[in-house]
C-alpha cells in the first residue's frame, strides 16, 4: 500500500458484522465505516470510497464482496487491497491487491489484531518467499518501473531473478526469505527486462528505488514554481535518476521562507533541509562561485546544501548499512535554469547520492512489551505491531521467546543484554531510514524497558528526522507474579530497581527507606546479579525496620516460562542467594498476610470499613 494511500475503510452487510465492526472501531487506522443498518446501499458507499481508499475490509461473502467490486477495478497498481473477514473475525482473506496493494501485509496485521488466521494462497506466501513486487516498501523504497507481472512469473516457475544492488539498505539479505534469490555479485552486465534493481537510476530491469539522493537548490528570490519544477525535471533526466529516489531537499536557511521551494517540498511531499551560509562555505565543491560567495556569504548553495544534506542524516541516528558504504558522491553537479517567457527568477540545481537511504516519514520505532514469555500472554496490540514491522531489534533472550511469530520476512537484530542504548539507536537509525522496526523489551517497555531511551534519543532528533514512534504495553512480571499467588496487590504498593547500574545506590537506599517507612507492598526488579550480591540483603534489612519478620514474600522466576517457579516465603527468613536476575520478589506490608497457599494484602487497614 502506497505511503500516500494508506486510508481504510471497513463495511458491514448483516447485523451480525456489527460486533467485528465494533472491535475494528478502535484501530486508529481505520477512517471510515459502512455499518450494516446504512441506508446507503453498499455498491453506492463503495464506489464513492474505491479511488480514495487505500484498503478495503469487507466483514461477509466472499462471493458477494466480488461482485461488488467487479465494476470498480481497473488495474493491480491502481486498485486498492480487499480483504474479506468472516464476523467473527476467524478468518482474514486478502481478495484483492496481496502484494502490489499490500493486503497481504494488512491481512497478517488483522489476524495478530484479531487472534484469527490470514489465509494466504500466494504462491509467494505458499513457499515463505519475499514477494518480490512488494518488499521493498517494508525497507523504505519506493517502486519503478519494470515488468513487474513477468517478473513475479518468471520466479513462479523457480527461475531465479538476477539481483542487482547499487545503493539501499542491503540487510534484507540476511532475510531468510532471501534464501532462494541470487544475491548480487556487483554491478554486473546490463540487466534485463526481468532482473531486480535497487538503485537510484532509472534503467532497464524491475527498479527500487531507496531514498538516497538529496537535492540541493539555490534560487532568486520570488523564482516561479514552474521553474524550479522544469530544473527538478531536467536535472534528474541528465542524471539519469528517479524522482522515487529523492530523500529530500536542501538549501540555505535565508531561503526557508521561499515560497516556490516550500511549495515544491510540499507538493512531492520531501522534507526540505535549510542550513546556515558558515556551514555551507566550509564545504569544498566542484563549482564555487565569487557573486554567490559576495552575496550569500557562501561560494556554493545547491552543490553544498546538496553534500551536507547527504553528509549528515546517517550519523544523526547511527551507523548506516548501505550498499557500498561509500562517501556521498556528486550525481549532477551545478545545472542553472533560467526563466521562460511568463516566468520569474532563476535557480541552480545540484544532485547528490547519499551512501544510506534516509525516509524518516515513511518509519516506525514501535515499543513493543513482549509480556514474561509466554506467547499467549502478549496482548493483541503488541502482537499487531511486531506482524507490521519488517526488523525486530532486541536482547536474544527476549527475541528467542517470540521466534515462533517471525516470518521469513522479518530480520531479527540481536544485541547484548546491557547494551540498551546500543540498541535503542540502532532501531532508531532503522526506522529514520523507512523501517518499521519492533524495539523489543520483556515485561511492560515502559517499566524499566526500552520505552523511556528510545524517546529520549527520538526527542534529541530534528522534527524532520523524526519517525512516528508507539509504545505497545505488555504484562509485567509484576502483574503476573501477583496473578500466581492470589491478591497481593490490592493496596498501595511500589517498584524499586535494585540495579545501581544506572542509579547510584544511595538514592535506592532512600527509596527503600520510603517505601518502608510508607508500609508500600514493594515489588524488588533486578534485585540480584553476580557482581551485585548484596543489595538484596541489604534492601531486606531496611524493609525489616518498618514490617514484621513474618511478612508474606513472593519469590517468581523465569515468569510465563516453562522453567518458571513461584514460592511464598517469609522475609524474615528469605532465602537470597535463591535469588537472581530472572527473579522478582514482591515483598507484602504489614497487613499482607498467606492462607491456604494464597497471599492477600486487605484493600484496607484494620479498622478500616470499605463502603
Amino acid at each position: 500500500m502506497s505511503e500516500h494511500r494508506r486510508r481504510i475503510v471497513a463495511l458491514g452487510f448483516s447485523p451480525a458484522s456489527r460486533a467485528l465492526l465494533e472491535r475494528l472501531q478502535a484501530w486508529e487506522e481505520l477512517q471510515c465505516i459502512r455499518w450494516p443498518d446504512d441506508p446507503t446501499p453498499a455498491a453506492q458507499w463503495l464506489e464513492r470510497e474505491w479511488l480514495q481508499a487505500g484498503a478495503v475490509l469487507a466483514v461477509g461473502a466472499c462471493g458477494l464482496v466480488t461482485r461488488l467490486i467487479a465494476p470498480l477495478l481497473t488495474n493491480k497498481l491502481a486498485d486498492p487491497a480487499v480483504i474479506v473477514l468472516d464476523p467473527r473475525g476467524r478468518h482474514i482473506v486478502p481478495l484483492l491487491g496481496g502484494h502490489a496493494a499490500g493486503a497481504e501485509a494488512l491481512s497478517l496485521e488483522l489476524a495478530a489484531l484479531l487472534g484469527g488466521e490470514a489465509v494466504l494462497t500466494g504462491a509467494t506466501a505458499d513457499r515463505g518467499g519475499l514477494a518480490l513486487d512488494s518488499y521493498g516498501q517494508a525497507w523504505g523504497w519506493q517502486r519503478g518501473s519494470g515488468d513487474w507481472s513477468a517478473l513475479m512469473q518468471r520466479a513462479a516457475r523457480g527461475e531465479l531473478p538476477r539481483v542487482q544492488q547499487e545503493a539501499g539498505l542491503n540487510l534484507w539479505q540476511q532475510l531468510p526469505a532471501a534464501a532462494e534469490f541470487l544475491l548480487p555479485q556487483g554491478a554486473g552486465p546490463e540487466p534485463s527486462l526481468t532482473d531486480l534493481v535497487i538503485s537510484p537510476r532509472t534503467g532497464p530491469g524491475c527498479r527500487w528505488h531507496p531514498p538516497c539522493l538529496w537535492l540541493g537548490l539555490g534560487c532568486e528570490r520570488g523564482t516561479d514554481l514552474s521553474l524550479l519544477e522544469r530544473l527538478l525535471e531536467r536535472g534528474l533526466a541528465e542524471a539519469g535518476m528517479s524522482a522515487a529516489a529523492v530523500a529530500g531537499l536542501a538549501s540555505i536557511d535565508r531561503k526557508g521562507d521561499e515560497a516556490a521551494l516550500l511549495a515544491l517540498a510540499c507538493q512531492r511531499q520531501w522534507p526540505l533541509r535549510l542550513f546556515p551560509a558558515a556551514a555551507l562555505a566550509e564545504v569544498k565543491v566542484p563549482h564555487p562561485s565569487a557573486r554567490v560567495m559576495a552575496e550569500m556569504g557562501t561560494g556554493s548553495v545547491a552543490e553544498a546544501a546538496a553534500w551536507l544534506a547527504a553528509r549528515t542524516p546517517a550519523s544523526a541516528t547511527g551507523a548506516s548499512d548501505g550498499a557500498s558504504g561509500a562517501s556521498p558522491s556528486y550525481a549532477l553537479t551545478k545545472t542553472v535554469e533560467r526563466a521562460q517567457q511568463g516566468e520569474r527568477g532563476a535557480a541552480t540545481l545540484a544532485i547528490v547520492q547519499a551512501d544510506s537511504q534516509w525516509a524518516p516519514r515513511r518509519g516506525e520505532l514501535h515499543l513493543v512489551g513482549s509480556g514474561p514469555g509466554d506467547l499467549a500472554l502478549l496482548s493483541a496490540d503488541a502482537r499487531r505491531a511486531l506482524a507490521r514491522c519488517s526488523t525486530w531489534v532486541g536482547y536474544s533472550l527476549y527475541l528467542d521467546l517470540l521466534e515462533p511469530l517471525r516470518r521469513p520476512d522479518q530480520l531479527r537484530r540481536e544485541g547484548r543484554l546491557t547494551a540498551e542504548r546500543d540498541r535503542c539507536a540502532e532501531a532508531l537509525a532503522l526506522a529514520s531510514q523507512g523501517l518499521r522496526v519492533a524495539l523489543i523489551s520483556s515485561g511492560d517497555s515502559g517499566i524499566y524497558g526500552m520505552a523511556g531511551l528510545a524517546l529520549e534519543l527520538w526527542l534529541q532528533q530534528p522534527a524532520e528526522a523524526r519517525p512516528c514512534f508507539s509504545v505497545h504495553p505488555g504484562l509485567s512480571a509484576l502483574q503476573l507474579a501477583a496473578a500466581r499467588v492470589g491478591a497481593p496487590l490490592m493496596h498501595d504498593f511500589c517498584t524499586i530497581s535494585l540495579s545501581d547500574r544506572l542509579t547510584p545506590w544511595p538514592v535506592i537506599e532512600r527509596r527503600l527507606r520510603a517505601a518502608a517507612d510508607g508500609d508500600f507492598v514493594v515489588a524488588l526488579y533486578n534485585p540480584r546479579s553476580r557482581d551485585r550480591s548484596w543489595q538484596l540483603e541489604r534492601a531486606r534489612q531496611l524493609l525489616l525496620e518498618g514490617r514484621p519478620g513474618t511478612t508474606p514474600v513472593v519469590l517468581a522466576r523465569q515468569l510465563g516460562r516453562p522453567e518458571e517457579a513461584v514460592g511464598l516465603h517469609e522475609l524474615g527468613s528469605l532465602p537470597v542467594d535463591a535469588v537472581d536476575m530472572l527473579t522478582l520478589v514482591l515483598i507484602g506490608n504489614s497487613s499482607s498476610y498467606v492462607r491456604d497457599g494464597r497471599m492477600v494484602t486487605p484493600r484496607g487497614y484494620p479498622g478500616a470499613a470499605l463502603a
